[in-house]
């Protein structure tokens, strides 16, 4: 079976890092103490936890900001505008504005206040359902 349980990632201040995802996406968390919290997700949990003390647990430094990055698909170009434009206000740097690239799509891309990259993207191959789940090529 193909899932994943849980996507943590480490962040220098998590009431900062709290509030930008608050703010930004709209997410409240399931589960929140002072250096961890927990949204639950379509399918899966996302963790915000002290960078710290995720280095601890790993015994291993995190990954650079920007060795990979994370997606939110939405249902139209319009709404990738919006959500762009939400998430900078909400304290997000603007990576590359939203475009069409040459496979067919429109994305642009946003470092959260840690600098983890998010690509903001409508696909018109992939269907968004109203809990949130992509459907890949359908």
């Amino acid at each position: 079976m193909q899932h994943i349980s849980l996507i943590t990632l480490g962040v220098t201040d998590v009431p900062r890092a709290k509030a930008f995802y608050r703010e930004g996406f709209g997410w409240e968390p399931v589960f929140e103490q002072d250096e961890v919290a927990f949204f639950q997700m379509n399918g899966f949990v996302f963790g915000l936890w002290d960078k710290a003390q995720l280095e601890a647990d790993m015994e291993r430094p995190c990954a650079p900001a920007g060795s990979f990055a994370l997606a939110h698909n939405l249902e139209s170009a319009e709404a990738v505008d919006a959500r762009l434009a939400r998430l900078v206000g909400a304290g997000a740097t603007l990576l590359r504005a939203a475009g069409a690239p040459a496979h067919g799509g429109y994305r642009g891309y946003v470092a959260d206040p840690d600098g983890n990259a998010w690509e903001i993207a409508w696909n018109p191959a992939w269907t968004v359902d109203n809990a949130g789940h992509v459907a890949f090529g359908v």
